[in-house]
């Protein structure tokens, strides 16, 4: 059990710590005091160093390089951020969260993009966001469900504990996948519903411009972390919408013309 009490906390590393309450939240499904925790994480490697360490406690993944991803920054001048995605929490479309647990229930939507071949670290090493294109097989459609651990709304979290608590991640819905190709994203429309209210509809608004070029900076990341990626890894890159907000019992549905629809009943 993570389950700790002030006293065991004091006694150990500021790292230690984090993990132990991410662990105790995800574990019990309760949520975790972040306030203790503002200044324990001093750098994103330490960050990255939480993300596998409560991986591995928890045995989030089935295989030694975990399949599903996530990744993406404000635009390219940022690093990007990156996180695995627990097994249990990825889902096919139309899918339904039942009794998943979510604290916010806030949505991204997003395009999917999934290896065609194994990348070596050496392979990766040498990638630009041109010849990056190479490596991908298919595309599709997804949502995200953002969520935490911690007990803190969304906003009010230090940015190197969400980094920590996997990107703030809380479940992945993915859509048929469709053979990849290059194309306009700026002329790229992407519509969100959510329950009743009003349809929002973007045209080229992903952060990067495209959604692949931030294929090298994650594939050197996961390749430093775990090693060879092996094909049909998948990576999630970016919201479309922002981050909307939804509630229980709300339908979700997310389209991109010309590439896929998927939803989620929440």
């Amino acid at each position: 059990m993570c389950r700790m009490t002030r006293s065991t906390t004091s006694s150990l590393s500021p790292l230690t710590s984090v993990i132990r309450a991410l662990c105790d939240a995800r574990r019990n499904v309760v949520l975790a005091d972040a306030s203790p925790f503002a200044d324990a994480i001093a750098s994103e490697a330490d960050a990255y160093a939480v993300q596998r360490a409560v991986a591995s406690e928890l045995r989030l993944f089935a295989d030694a390089v975990p399949r599903h991803w996530k990744s993406g920054g404000p635009d390219r001048e940022a690093a990007m951020a990156h996180a695995p995605l627990p097994d249990a929490g990825v889902w096919q479309s139309p899918a339904r969260a039942g009794q998943w647990p979510l604290q916010h229930r806030a949505i991204e939507a997003e395009i999917a993009l999934r290896l065609g071949r194994d990348v070596t670290a050496s392979m990766a090493a040498a990638l630009t966001p041109d010849t990056a294109h190479e490596l991908i097989d298919a595309m599709t459609v997804s949502i995200e469900l953002v969520d935490t651990r911690w007990r803190q709304p969304l906003e009010a979290l230090p940015a190197l504990l969400k980094l920590a608590d996997m990107t703030v991640h809380g479940a992945l819905v993915l859509g048929d996948w469709i053979p990849y190709e290059r194309r306009d994203w700026s002329a790229q429309r992407c519509v969100a519903r959510i329950g009743r209210g009003q349809a929002v509809e973007r045209v080229g608004t992903h952060s990067l411009g495209d959604p692949a070029w931030l294929l090298p900076q994650w594939l050197r990341h996961v390749t430093q972390a775990y090693g060879t990626v092996p094909a049909g890894t998948v990576v999630t890159t970016g919201s479309w919408v922002g981050l909307l907000k939804a509630a229980a019992r709300d339908l979700v549905e997310v389209e991109f013309d010309g590439v896929g629809r998927v939803s989620v009943q929440l």
